[in-house]
């Protein structure tokens, strides 16, 4: 995970709002990544329906308590599922949640007050409560693929209410 710092902002005149997705440099790219780990929680779809189910086990490589990557930059070829987002791809996957910075952006949407590009701290995506810190339950080696079932929860696709605004609310 790139790290992230600077000052916060009204979003004016900063680069996810005057560049596209092709146009970001890497690091850029990579500060998009709100650090929730929403993305890292393993997925049910409906065969029937394409409907996505999220669950609170996480991919063998995430770390729940950082909310980061073990092995970022070997984890696709550490876990064979494992979806490396790209500027075409964000624009058509269906599983990446509503909070996400990479889909807010493509959609032409602002991103959340807790966003650390935008509050200047990667630690207030944890205040806000929107990422998985606290809530998963196992990893995925740790749970047979025939109980995922069991595991299934909606806060991933949810956004707690603190989280919903476009300004920090006053403590």
């Amino acid at each position: 995970m790139a790290e992230r710092s600077g000052p916060a902002s009204a979003q004016a005149d900063f680069f996810w709002k005057t560049k596209t997705l092709e146009e970001m440099s890497d690091a850029e790219w990579e500060s998009l990544c709100d650090g929730c780990a929403r993305c890292c929680l393993e997925k049910l779809e409906d065969e029937d329906t394409g409907k996505i189910y999220f669950t609170h086990v996480s991919c063998t490589l995430l770390d729940a308590g950082l909310c980061a990557c073990k092995d970022y930059p070997n984890r696709s070829a550490k876990v064979s599922d494992c979806v490396r987002l790209s500027p075409e791809n964000v624009r058509t996957l269906n599983w990446l949640p509503p909070s996400c910075g990479y889909r807010l952006v493509a959609e032409g949407r602002d991103l959340y007050w807790w966003h650390p590009l935008v509050s200047g701290d990667p630690n207030t995506v944890h205040e806000a409560g929107v990422s998985v810190r606290g809530r998963v339950v196992a990893s995925e080696d740790e749970v047979d693929d025939a109980d995922l079932e069991d595991h299934i929860v909606r806060w991933p696709a949810l956004l707690p209410k603190r989280a919903r605004g476009r300004v920090r609310p006053k403590s």
